[in-house]
């Protein structure tokens, strides 16, 4: 070979990995961590701190490519070459791109200096904000750009990269997988920090948006560069140190978690729960940061693990083992003597492991295979061009490249199907690792869930059964709130100026209850319910009602059926002293049915005792009408008796003759008939009935008899009232009669009894609190009835039991004895 004819002026410097075949395919890797540090001459640069990672992604696309020329199934005699560049600096990332672009040697030693070999497609680059740079670039060009590890989501853009296409999933997805595991874990405080570039800032801010839909409530968030100013660091150190959430979620690139951690030790702050994105994760280079022990027990997602052999070169056979093969143009160091082995060797490219991101270089380069595969193939009408035409296949264009590639759906001899969306993405699947040191100064990424974006959202996170190393090597899941989880029977309460996560509990008020962890709002209970002590759960009200079990309702019937026994000793004390003069003088027909009535009354008053039925509560109220009736239809006969008993010591009246024994029968009866009539009239057109009465008490329910029509309920009742004050005003009327008429002073004496009882009962049973009013109306009742029977038989029954010899004709007529007895 002579020497060129021409020269692309500052260009040389940059080396490449290169292959002749008839379809090229670029790449674009760093090959050295610290991409800025380069000493420059003429035409070489001395690199540093070799990434042997990235040297593997090389060695993987070319491992890739060799196995397709190989393989007669796929690109049938087309041989694919390559042109691998190692850039060092954002720079150099655009100016290799920009040859890939132009196709353009930087030494040629032919006539013409144009000869094209223009790529088809360009693998790379690592990082998300170098390859925003050059995708716009070459994206103008409408070559296929496909990145194995550029995960931002800003690269999901058509519009704006419509060329790019990725085998890694995009943070979009990872973003929201870290935003539910956080929330699986039950962190809704946490703190987050990330790189200041495009991958750390766009993967964060996803992050935060989803964590406000979970939840999660983020504490602080910072940015920084691992070449940024110290000051920043510590700024964020001393942020760390001063929050109270105990999870960081770290969206960085190794780069940046090594010079945090090692700041963190220095400072002696430890007991964090790392949260890692994928671009540090899974990278072996952390046990070489000072503290990086701190990183044990941190969780992350990152791509699936794969399995696929490497090639080494000679080059980095010297470089790991630090000897010279005879190959070697410039030897240097001691001589390989062949004894070196690559099992001895420790490192990232000889880690065969965990080809996670390694894999997507593999993916991508068969992608772009069977996308030239399906263009070279096609057949005649049968394209996807204009009128069906197919490409030329000895004028193939990279835009047509790009739209085979929009289509591509293969399947790895993996078994892991490979396709792209409308936006370039492929498929959202992560693995949950969990950093562990099975011995000191080691850690390795243990697998203990899946992500798979693919899934109902509620099947997406699935955590392994198995044990969970947490951060600082601890058993225990760290616990990150800013309040703790409020308990059921409580909702939380916001506290003002701070976010949501920050809240005080507050217990449910009465009649309301929540019934779960963490409940924003207290549940009414439904109107038969009513809240426990607790207030979680919702309980049927008590529900209240006279009971036979009380002792106060013991009582009361208690004096019922003793009221009943002295009615019926009165009646047979009566009926066994029926022909004396003083159960004569006073109307024995009318007090035997008065006694009758009586009994009725004290009866009636159990009809309000028991749980209110639709029967009882027509019985009680219809009873206490008509027998009350009756009763004071018989006094009010009696009254009549006496007055028209001293009508006929007048001379010359008759009032006896027509208002005797027949006329009183009819008159009580008459009486008596009315009520009847009025309860029948009540009961056909709007009847008793039980009623759940729940606006008194909210916590219980008062069951009682509801009147149905108070029509009827205030006719029965004011029926009663109207003979009552007929009998007491014709009976007040009848109290200055001659003494041996003194029957009208004991009914007067009853009926002012009667009248008071009830009159007061009215303003009693109003305030009386629910089955109290039950009871009130009873005792009224009771004592209406014994104030009836006392006043108007006892004096009787003393005269026939005490005072036998008082009671003859002589003596109740003789008005001496009679100023006596009153």
């Amino acid at each position: 070979m002579g020497e060129p004819v021409c020269r692309l002026q500052g260009w040389s410097e940059l080396p490449e990995l290169a292959m002749d075949g008839d379809l090229i395919i670029g790449g674009i890797f760093s090959f050295h961590t610290d991409q800025d540090r380069c000493a420059k001459s003429s035409l070489t640069i001395k690199l540093f701190s070799f990434n042997f990672r990235e040297f593997q992604f090389a060695q993987t696309m070319i491992f890739a490519i060799e196995e397709i020329n190989r393989n007669s199934e796929i690109l049938p005699g087309i041989m694919l070459g390559y042109k691998i560049y190692n850039v060092c600096g954002t720079m150099y990332i655009l100016r290799a791109a920009m040859a890939l672009v132009s196709g353009q040697k930087s030494l040629i030693d032919e006539n013409k200096c144009t000869k094209s070999e223009t790529v088809q497609a360009i693998l790379g680059h690592s990082g998300s904000t170098p390859t925003i740079g050059f995708t716009q670039i070459v994206g103008r060009f409408q070559i296929p750009v496909i990145s194995h590890f550029a995960t931002c989501a800003c690269l999901s853009n058509r519009k704006e990269f419509p060329s790019f296409f990725r085998t890694i999933p995009s943070d979009f997805y990872q973003s929201r997988a870290l935003a539910k595991l956080v929330k699986h874990f039950g962190w809704s405080w946490v703190g987050a920090i990330c790189s200041d570039n495009d991958y750390g800032n766009n993967g964060l801010a996803a992050f935060m948006l989803a964590a406000k839909e979970e939840g999660v409530c983020i504490e602080y968030s910072a940015a920084f560069e691992q070449t940024g100013p110290r000051r920043q660091l510590l700024k964020i150190v001393e942020m760390i140190k001063q929050s109270n959430s105990k999870v960081i979620i770290a969206f960085m690139t190794h780069r940046e978690i090594k010079v945090l951690v090692s700041e963190l030790h220095v400072e002696n702050i430890t007991g964090l729960q790392w949260v890692g994105s994928d671009a540090w994760i899974t990278d072996p280079s952390l046990t070489a940061s000072q503290g990086h022990s701190a990183l044990v027990g941190s969780i992350g997602f990152t791509v699936s693990r794969a399995d696929i052999p490497g090639m080494f070169l000679n080059d980095f056979w010297e470089m790991v083992f630090d000897c010279s093969l005879n190959t070697t143009a410039e030897p240097k160091g001691k001589p390989c003597n062949g004894s070196e082995s690559l099992r001895d060797v420790q490192n990232t490219f000889t880690d065969l492991s965990e080809l996670r991101f390694t894999n997507n270089v593999y993916k991508s380069v068969y992608a772009v295979a069977h996308a030239l595969d399906n263009l070279l193939t096609c057949e005649s009408s049968q394209g996807t061009f204009v009128n069906g035409s197919c490409a030329q296949p000895t004028d193939i264009q990279p835009w047509q490249v790009l739209h085979y590639l929009q289509t591509v759906n293969f399947t790895t001899k993996q078994g892991e199907r490979v396709f792209f969306d409308g936006n370039g993405d492929p498929p959202a699947r992560y693995e949950l690792v969990n950093l562990q040191s099975p011995k000191p100064g080691t850690m390795d990424g243990v697998t203990i869930g899946i992500y798979d974006a693919s899934l109902p959202e509620s099947r997406q996170l699935t955590i392994h059964n198995i044990s969970i190393v947490w951060g600082g090597d601890s058993e225990t899941l760290p616990v990150s709130v800013c309040s703790e989880s409020c308990p059921p029977g409580t909702r939380k309460a916001v506290q003002t100026g701070k976010p949501v996560c920050c809240y005080d509990c507050v217990a449910c008020p009465a009649g309301e209850i929540s019934n779960k962890t963490d409940s924003i709002d207290c549940m009414m209970c439904p109107l038969e319910y009513w809240s426990n002590e607790h207030r979680d759960t919702c309980l049927l009200k008590k529900v209240e009602f006279l009971s036979y079990d009380e002792i106060m309702v013991k009582l009361l019937a208690l004096f019922s059926l003793l009221g009943v026994f002295l009615t019926i000793m009165t009646s047979v004390l009566f009926f066994y002293h029926r022909d004396t003069p003083i159960v004569r003088a006073n109307n024995s027909e009318l007090s035997f049915l008065l006694l009758f009535s009586l009994t009725l009354c004290f009866l009636c008053s159990l009809t309000f005792i028991g749980r209110p039925s639709e029967w009882s509560c027509m019985l009680r109220h219809t009873a206490f009408g008509i027998t009350f009736v009756l009763c004071i239809s018989c006094v009010l006969g009696k009254t009549l008796v006496v007055l028209m008993a001293f009508r006929a010591t007048l001379p010359g009246s008759n009032v006896m003759k027509w208002f005797g024994p027949p006329l009183q029968r009819f008159s009580v009866l008459a009486f008596t008939l009315i009520q009847v009539l009025i309860c029948v009239i009540w009961l056909t057109i709007s009847p008793p009935f039980p009623y759940k009465n729940m606006l008194h008490y909210k916590e219980k329910i008062i069951l009682e008899c509801n009147v149905g029509s108070p029509f009827g309920f205030w006719a029965v009742v004011g029926y009663i009232g109207l003979l009552a004050l007929l009998c007491f005003v014709l009976a007040f009327l009848s109290r200055k009669l001659p003494d041996n008429f003194n029957e009208a002073k004991f009914i007067t004496f009853s009926m002012l009894i009667f009248c008071a009882v009830w009159i007061t009962f009215i303003p009693a049973y109003v305030s009386s609190p629910g089955k109290f009013t039950v009871a009130v109306e009873i005792f009224a009742i009771l004592a209406s009835s014994f104030g009836l029977l006392f006043c108007i038989f006892a004096p009787k029954c003393f005269i026939i039991l005490l005072r036998p010899e008082q009671n003859t004709k002589k003596r109740i007529m003789d008005k001496t004895y009679v100023n006596k007895l009153h």
